[in-house]
């Protein structure tokens, strides 16, 4: 459980930020928010516009999702070089009989979250859970398009009983093997895939492209559907895990339903400064395709 996240091949500053204190770090990352967000129109106009689809705007709302932007960017370092056992100290959750259920099914489990709060922290969370029940996790992560950039990703995204592949063919894979092995996978499925990933379901009322990626694994496998949420406590106080059962076909239409519910509860912690309805970029070679085309 206290095993280190292998910092040492983590970038220097990256590993500098990382000894900090939390609440330091946050408040230096809400003060970059704002600071984002006083000196880029374009970042400005998409915060205001997916606030006002989704009728929640106001100059407040603005403000507070700009700060929380910041703050989940400076607390990553925090995440990514401490320990398993330090992380879970932060974190409080008075529903893992949710867990407990869905591991006794036996079937695997595919963890959902969104980019809401600490988004991160549940998967590590989990990934300990992992080494006391002899088991393992896989999550996709999302290369970047410089290729100097890729080796500090793959190392800020490794832990403990946490296998983290690139989001392609070959990590969707090994997703299934993981799942049929009755082990766990996370995904954050709340971004634009590419085309021929996703369908158009309503988000806040307005089309969104929508991943299909949870339904097909969870209809391939049989897996047990958790929605996690890593509400960010104040200050230096950690993070509340809240873990909610998700019955039935994990469809897009469902999931963002229930991921409206979230943010609903914490619009403020959601990255709003995210294109969420744009269209999907052109399939990548080797991605993965679903079973059947969306509309």
């Amino acid at each position: 459980m206290n095993e280190p996240v292998p910092n040492a091949r983590l970038a220097w500053p990256i590993r500098l930020a990382g000894a900090l204190p939390l609440g330091l770090l946050r408040w230096l990352g809400g003060g970059l928010g704002l600071l984002v967000y006083a000196a880029s129109a374009a970042y400005r106009g998409k915060i205001h516009d997916n606030l006002r689809t989704a009728g929640l705007d106001s100059p407040g709302m603005r403000r507070a999702a700009a700060m929380e932007a910041g703050r989940a960017l400076a607390e990553l370092p925090f995440v990514w070089s401490r320990s398993q056992g330090e992380l879970l100290a932060l974190v409080r959750c008075d529903t893992m009989a949710v867990l407990d259920r869905a591991e006794a099914a036996g079937r695997g489990l595919l963890l959902i979250t969104l980019h809401l709060g600490g988004f991160e922290v549940g998967s590590r969370v989990y990934a300990a859970r992992t080494l006391a029940l002899g088991t393992r996790m896989t999550v996709l992560y999302k290369l970047p398009t410089k290729t100097w950039l890729r080796p500090l990703v793959r190392s800020s995204r490794a832990a403990p009983g946490l296998e983290a592949l690139p989001a392609d063919l070959a990590g969707v894979r090994a997703m299934l093997r993981t799942l049929r092995s009755r082990g766990a996978v996370a995904l954050l499925p709340d971004q634009v895939p590419s085309a021929g990933d996703g369908r158009w379901t309503p988000f806040f009322g307005r089309p969104a492209y929508t991943s299909t990626l949870p339904q097909r694994l969870a209809d391939k496998t049989g897996a047990s559907v958790v929605l996690g949420i890593c509400e960010r406590r104040p200050g230096g106080g950690g993070w509340d895990l809240r873990l909610e059962e998700i019955t039935g076909s994990p469809s897009p239409e469902q999931l963002n339903a229930r991921f409206e519910e979230a943010i609903r509860r914490r619009p403020e912690q959601y990255l709003w400064g995210y294109s969420r309805y744009k269209a999907p970029a052109a399939a990548t070679r080797g991605a993965a395709q679903p079973d059947s085309q969306g509309d």
